[in-house]
């Protein structure tokens, strides 16, 4: 999905609803910035590549009380290795114990070394919110329900972009609302939106302010395609 017209078109606003701000940035000088970073509502991790420029512009685009860090980490595309919400945060068994650390101490979550779907890029294949998740489509029955109760949402397995398995790819996901790949199908969008409550059932905020965002979400991406 990086790189796909949709999502170029919509990093080209700086600010998609009046609840969401948009920011165009790089990281590393590279566009793929999902695949690098990491982040929620306390912290966001990058690389040690990124650039002082890079951090700094982060840094001014970001609230305040949302902590920006440079990781030191072998396994630098943090996007790939780590999967996380407010609570938990999955990450590759091979990473340093360091960067464990970080990780618990920046996003304020507790760290769990994981495979999913006997896939070690968590970040990968794996994709969860505050309120539910989508896990690689050959975990087993009792994986999902083993990995359901450690992060306290409810998950189930299936694809994207027309039966992709690498969620990371095609999926980007908040409490609010979700971009899918261009070949998602009607199906999996589906599956989408009934797993992590993006259709008004019980989602923060309520119905009106989640229709609200993707009423305007889809003008903004309207117009600027027309």
């Amino acid at each position: 999905m990086e790189g796909n017209s949709a999502t170029r078109k919509q990093n080209q606003s700086t600010e998609s609803t009046s609840t969401q701000p948009v920011h165009p940035t790089e990281d590393q000088s590279q566009r793929f910035v999902g695949r690098t970073t990491v982040g929620n509502k306390r912290g966001l991790l990058v690389p040690s590549t990124a650039s002082d420029v890079e951090l700094a512009h982060l840094r001014n685009s970001l609230p305040d009380s949302v902590v920006v860090q440079r990781i030191e980490e072998r396994l630098s595309a943090l996007g790939n290795v780590v999967a996380c919400n407010d609570h938990v945060a999955l990450v590759h068994p091979d990473v340093d114990r360091e960067t464990e650390d970080v990780i618990g101490d920046v996003l304020g979550v507790e760290v769990f070394r994981q495979i999913v779907g006997g896939q070690a890029l968590v970040g990968s294949y794996c994709k969860f919110t505050n309120m539910g998740g989508m896990v690689h489509p050959r975990t087993t029955v009792e994986d999902i329900e083993e990995l359901s109760s450690l992060l306290q949402v409810p998950l189930v397995a299936g694809t994207v972009n027309r039966g992709s398995d690498v969620l990371g790819g095609g999926l980007i996901v908040n409490d609010w609302s979700a971009f899918v790949g261009l070949d998602t199908t009607s199906t999996e969008i589906s599956v989408i939106e009934n797993i992590f409550r993006l259709s008004g059932a019980g989602g923060q905020g309520g119905l009106g302010q989640q229709s609200n965002i993707v009423t305007n979400m889809r003008s903004s991406l309207i117009d600027q395609l027309s």
